[in-house]
């Protein structure tokens, strides 16, 4: 290398860099692609983290759920059915706790307090669905109209039922599937029969209790109606199983009214008298604004009830997201140690090799600063190199990962979505990092370069 001057300006730096590295082509490229796959996997992992949250996030805004709150029986709400979807109330005084009641009158109370847009009870009883040949058994959920109109219910075809009184349903494409229709909108206008039971108390004979644990003189009775399928609800992704619409066919408040059924969803509810009389399992509140929901829950434990909120159950999800991100990026990490363990690598042996060259440069004046200075730009040029292809390689990965997972998933009936977000702040943090792990393992190879003896590297072959 020829003798530069001892004051070297920021592009005779870049000059040295840049012509040492070229001459090396061939270990400053193994050395650079050690930095791009393990950049590239850090973007990818903690990329596929943040699309998974941001997914959460768009669903819950989309589906308005940031304004929900769920109302449930004083004392924790065993009732509730949504308890298996990971609901948990607060607690609540124990004198209020045993005479809190959620009947229809507490409905209407609920109804009426300020900030308050609409109330519906959480209403389900297990039947069987037939279209056609194919038949399924499902716990139809009972949504007044104005409900199956709002964002809480995206539909993929057709329509919401009209009024409360419409003899209609809207089903799942999840539900559809299952019995063989792949194609929702050719089910618009078909005809759904269902089965439901009821408990017969005239036929209930506590004498023949034997004959009815065998299988005869069953207490319960069938009973069949016929509606019309107006809409095809989408399949839920992330943030579905979160939503107070979560069964796979609705039916408006009128029909159900006048279906004889069992509103049994779970064991606990074998405890109840029925439904309106001593209260349900849950109600389902719509605020105006996210600002009425603590006046709300207030009120709600005021009058001896718990609540639920699903802001609440959205702060922990995105603790749970932070988590995984430290996770994927703990994971990630392990690959930029073995990349800065080749920079190590590959600076030292080119100190090795360049002994008798620093000794020229400290010979002619070049400050022990300055010979740092030059191995520190090289190993922060492959940093930077490695850096920026490794944002493209994780890019280009998600590019092909994603087509894959939505192509399985369209499978199961969930909708195409993009699982991996690149915003700002981690193209531009990926390439820092790049550059400040390269500068970070260029360290010790740049300082012993520094301390090499001219008289002795002069002498070095």
């Amino acid at each position: 290398m020829a003798a530069r001057s001892p004051r070297l300006s920021l592009r005779d730096y870049l000059e040295f860099a840049v012509s040492d590295l070229g001459q090396r082509k061939l270990r400053t490229f193994l050395t650079s692609f050690g930095v791009t796959v393990g950049i590239g996997a850090l973007v990818a992992m903690v990329g596929f983290g943040k699309g998974m949250q941001k997914n959460v996030t768009d669903n819950f805004a989309k589906l308005d759920l940031f304004n929900s709150l769920t109302v449930l029986p004083a004392g924790g709400g065993m009732g509730d059915f949504g308890l298996r979807r990971g609901r948990r109330a607060a607690a609540e005084p124990a004198a209020r706790a045993k005479s809190a009641v959620l009947d229809d009158a507490a409905v209407a109370d609920l109804g009426r307090l300020p900030g308050v847009e609409s109330v519906f009870p959480e209403v389900r009883f297990p039947a069987m669905i037939r279209i056609g040949e194919a038949e399924e058994f499902r716990l139809v959920q009972v949504v007044p109209a104005r409900i199956a109109g709002s964002r809480l219910l995206p539909l993929r075809v057709g329509r919401p039922y009209a009024s409360d009184d419409e003899e209609a349903v809207l089903v799942g494409a999840g539900l559809l599937r299952a019995m063989g229709l792949a194609d929702p909108a050719a089910a618009i206008g078909r005809t759904v029969e269902i089965v439901s039971l009821s408990f017969n108390l005239a036929s209930f004979d506590p004498a023949k209790i034997g004959a009815i644990l065998g299988g005869g003189a069953s207490p319960f009775k069938r009973t069949s109606a016929s509606f019309r399928i107006a809409g095809v609800m989408e399949t839920g992704g992330f943030g579905g199983g979160v939503t107070p619409l979560a069964s796979d066919i609705l039916l408006p408040p009128g029909p159900a009214g006048r279906l004889p059924k069992l509103s049994v969803t779970n064991i606990w509810d074998l405890f109840r008298t029925g439904p309106g009389g001593a209260g349900y399992s849950a109600v389902n509140v719509r605020l105006k604004d996210l600002s009425a929901a603590a006046a709300v829950k207030r009120a709600a434990a005021d009058r001896g009830f718990s609540t639920f909120s699903l802001l609440d159950q959205f702060e922990q999800i995105k603790t749970s997201f932070v988590l995984m991100d430290m996770m994927l990026a703990a994971i990630g990490m392990i690959a930029i140690f073995v990349a800065a363990l080749g920079i190590v690598n590959t600076m030292v042996m080119s100190v090795l090799e360049r002994t008798n060259e620093i000794g020229i440069m400290k010979a002619v004046g070049a400050s022990p600063a300055a010979v740092q200075k030059i191995f520190v730009f090289e190993s922060s040029l492959i940093g930077l190199a490695g850096g920026v292809f490794g944002l493209v390689l994780g890019w280009a990965v998600s590019r092909i990962i994603n087509p894959v997972i939505n192509y399985f998933a369209a499978k199961e009936g969930l909708p195409a979505m993009g699982y991996f977000s690149f915003p700002a702040w981690l193209c531009l943090g990926a390439i820092v990092f790049a550059v400040l792990v390269s500068l970070a393992a260029g360290i010790y190879p740049a300082r012993r370069a520094a301390r090499v003896d001219p008289a002795v590297a002069l002498r070095h072959e």
